[in-house]
């Protein structure tokens, strides 16, 4: 479990093949500083397992259906990541509840500048958009942000809006995203679980039959 308060920014140094996944060095020197083999840290916004570790350094594998769900397919040496160590039980939950299991990815769509901010436009699957709402919460590269703006539920195109304060600017990749680029997001839980209940609730009653529309059989 994370917060979407990024510790430090990091970067990959080897990406190796591994079985039909592949394992993942990245250089983290804090988020290994108190880290122990089996340890979860978030990888931009990807929940991984520590296997192997050095003074500033850790190696996780990741899975095909990670590689395929997120933007960590296309990661080489040298790409600057976000990181962030598991919750402690007795920490601050100061961002929003991320579990490190990104629903999908994004494209930037736009980059507008403020006085000291900066508003990101990104684009996101249908399947995604009902789980994104103004004023809620939301996981981009694994930053917990605050969704500003977001497209009228009948639109052809789904997107939202947030925007960045000069901190998340400066202390994660998130500053550094053009139109174009392609981000990791995972929704609010809480938004999952009501979709799914809802779900749910409409198989239920579309199982049922309605017998006020029924004739008497006799």
């Amino acid at each position: 479990m994370f917060t979407g308060i990024i510790e430090e920014q990091g970067a990959v140094t080897a990406v190796a093949p591994s079985g039909d996944g592949v394992r993942l060095t990245v250089r983290a020197p804090l988020a290994v500083s108190d880290a122990a083999h089996g340890d979860s840290i978030a990888v931009s916004g990807v929940c991984l397992t520590v296997v192997d570790q050095g003074d500033d350094w850790f190696t996780a594998d990741v899975m095909r259906q990670t590689l395929d769900m997120s933007t960590l397919g296309s990661f080489g040496p040298g790409t600057p990541v976000n990181l962030e160590r598991a919750m402690a039980a007795h920490g601050r939950l100061g961002g929003h509840i991320v579990q490190g299991h990104v629903d999908g990815t994004g494209e930037v769509l736009e980059v507008r500048p403020g006085a000291q901010w900066r508003v990101l436009r990104i684009g996101l699957p249908a399947a995604l958009a009902p789980l994104v709402v103004d004023k809620g919460s939301v996981a981009v590269d694994g930053v917990s942000l605050t969704v500003s703006a977001a497209s009228e539920p009948a639109a052809a195109d789904h997107w939202f809006e947030v925007s960045l304060i000069p901190e998340t600017l400066e202390v994660t990749t998130l500053g550094a995203r053009t139109a174009g680029d392609r981000v990791n997001l995972e929704t609010d839980i809480l938004a999952r679980h009501v979709q799914r209940l809802f779900g749910f609730s409409a198989a239920a009653a579309a199982a049922t039959p309605d017998l006020t529309t029924e004739g008497d059989p006799r």
